[in-house]
């Protein structure tokens, strides 16, 4: 059976939007195409894990992604990020030489963000379930509905947080945060079609830090192993 609850503190924040109809369509979309044999990803057990190790109360910063990594054993649930054992893909290599040339961290062996999520980077993709090879296959199916309702929540109820919105997709959910309360970072797309447009040299990684210290949070360590 498909468990689509969530972590304690965010079940609590999203109670009412789980209880919508939009929100049990998802479930049973779901499960009708796993029913028919279809490949999802990531893994039902993975989907909600930006949430399971990022707890509502701990967000200190958001990242947002669009859609989870389409191939084989990609997606575990963190916008970004890919399982251990498997090679990065080329937009998480280009986050990682930024971080290289604003903090001088070495290029990790890894592509696993869990030591960000468990610091309190929620690791946000937009939709949160893809059909096997079959890239945005999920967008419609309601995922932002909810996913935007997480953003507006967060940006309503906590405050000084930072947002990392990277490329046009990821920008134009700016207007449903309060800049007044939060830093709203913006620049291209970490991808290598865009990465010279303005992520390269945008420093979103110290910067983010140098806010979080001067409202009194923990930096967050981005180097991995």
């Amino acid at each position: 059976m498909l468990d689509l609850s969530l972590e304690a503190s965010w079940e609590r924040e999203l109670g009412d939007e789980m209880g919508k109809d939009y929100y049990a369509a998802i479930g049973q979309f779901l499960k009708a195409e796993m029913d028919q044999g279809k490949v999802v990803y990531p893994k039902s057990t993975d989907i909600f894990n930006a949430f399971s190790l990022c707890p509502f109360p701990q967000v200190k910063v958001v990242i947002l992604g669009q859609d989870p990594y389409h191939n084989p054993l990609q997606a575990h649930g963190l916008c970004f990020s890919v399982a251990n054992g498997i090679a990065p893909p080329p937009s998480l290599v280009n986050i990682f030489k930024e971080i290289k040339s604003d903090l001088g961290f070495d290029i990790p062996t890894t592509g696993n963000l869990n030591n960000w999520a468990k610091q309190g980077v929620l690791l946000l993709n937009a939709s949160l379930t893809v059909e096997a090879h079959l890239p945005m296959s999920h967008s419609k199916i309601g995922w932002q509905i909810f996913t935007d309702a997480i953003i507006k929540k967060l940006s309503e109820q906590r405050e000084n947080l930072v947002f990392l919105l990277w490329g046009k997709f990821a920008q134009s959910k700016a207007v449903m945060i309060d800049a007044n309360k939060h830093l709203i970072l913006q620049a291209a797309h970490p991808s290598p079609l865009s990465a010279y447009n303005g992520f390269w040299g945008c420093r979103h990684f110290s910067k983010t830090n140098e806010y979080l210290l001067s409202h009194h949070f923990s930096p967050i360590d981005w180097q991995l192993p």
